[in-house]
């Protein structure tokens, strides 16, 4: 209902901004699904931003209750306080930093359709805590050598995910800001070839799948299902590291070409 409701209000809306401008394509299924409008509000709240704190909140609820009912089972051990330490710092961290959401993907380029809304309020608190249930269900015994292994691939991630958030966000706000020390590098006026960004064109990606994966592998490798979620960020971040190539070449043309002759790397360097 809600995201029928967004169809039809974009596709009457008249307003010119550059947030709410509608941008219909004429197939109903592709404006139902990807949305019509960028950042639609209602009575003055961002939807976008609130249906992605509903998600996050939600997350954090049902880890904090597999965290009870592990207590309350006398069931806790290494693994699972790893992934709930880890989770709860990533969400209350998005909070603390959600500034620097207003220059991701999410925000500059993904209108607010079904699968944004969809994914917000039912795909993040109910997938994304998978592991949890299943540690609720199966014993893991981390060993010492484990456990700092983990912590190394999560603190890792997320000085990639955050420090490459912070300098792009850092950048939009004033382009001669000092990276690493240094002044920055510009493509173009425009493209930061500086820090995170001079080392791979979606260096937060890598960071964000490095974290996925610190919320794993308490699970140990004993079977798949834990690895759901990074396995699905994965794919995922691969579509949109792509929608994003594509959107980056057709605006700025040949200055993106010369972006990617300087960084030819799109996420891992070296490998991809």
């Amino acid at each position: 209902m809600v995201t029928l409701l967004l169809c039809v209000a974009g596709s009457i809306s008249h307003d010119k901004g550059s947030s709410l401008k509608p941008h219909v394509s004429g197939n109903w299924i592709h404006d139902w699904w990807f949305g019509i409008q960028l950042n639609p509000q209602f009575m003055g709240i961002d939807l976008k931003f609130f249906f992605v704190r509903a998600g996050m909140l939600g997350w954090l609820l049902i880890n904090l209750s597999i965290l009870a009912k592990s207590l309350q089972d006398s069931n806790l051990n290494r693994s699972m306080v790893l992934y709930q330490l880890y989770c709860t710092f990533y969400i209350l961290d998005y909070f603390f930093y959600e500034e620097y959401m207003t220059s991701t993907w999410d925000i500059i380029a993904e209108r607010l359709g079904f699968m944004l809304v969809f994914g917000d309020l039912l795909w993040i608190p109910f997938t994304f805590s998978i592991q949890g249930w299943w540690l609720l269900r199966n014993k893991v015994d981390l060993t010492t050598a484990a456990v700092v292994a983990n912590c190394i691939v999560f603190l890792m991630g997320y000085r990639i995910f955050r420090g490459a958030n912070r300098q792009k966000h850092v950048f939009k706000k004033n382009p001669k800001a000092p990276i690493w020390g240094k002044p920055p590098k510009v493509i173009g006026g425009k493209l930061l070839a500086s820090g995170y960004w001079g080392i791979a064109r979606h260096c937060n990606y890598l960071g964000d799948l490095l974290l996925a994966l610190s919320f794993s592998l308490p699970c140990g490798i004993s079977s798949p299902i834990p690895y759901f979620y990074p396995t699905y960020l994965l794919i995922l971040l691969i579509w949109r590291e792509r929608r994003d190539e594509a959107r980056c070449a057709e605006k700025y043309k040949d200055i993106w070409a010369e972006y990617c002759k300087i960084v030819p790397w799109r996420i891992l360097p070296y490998v991809y």
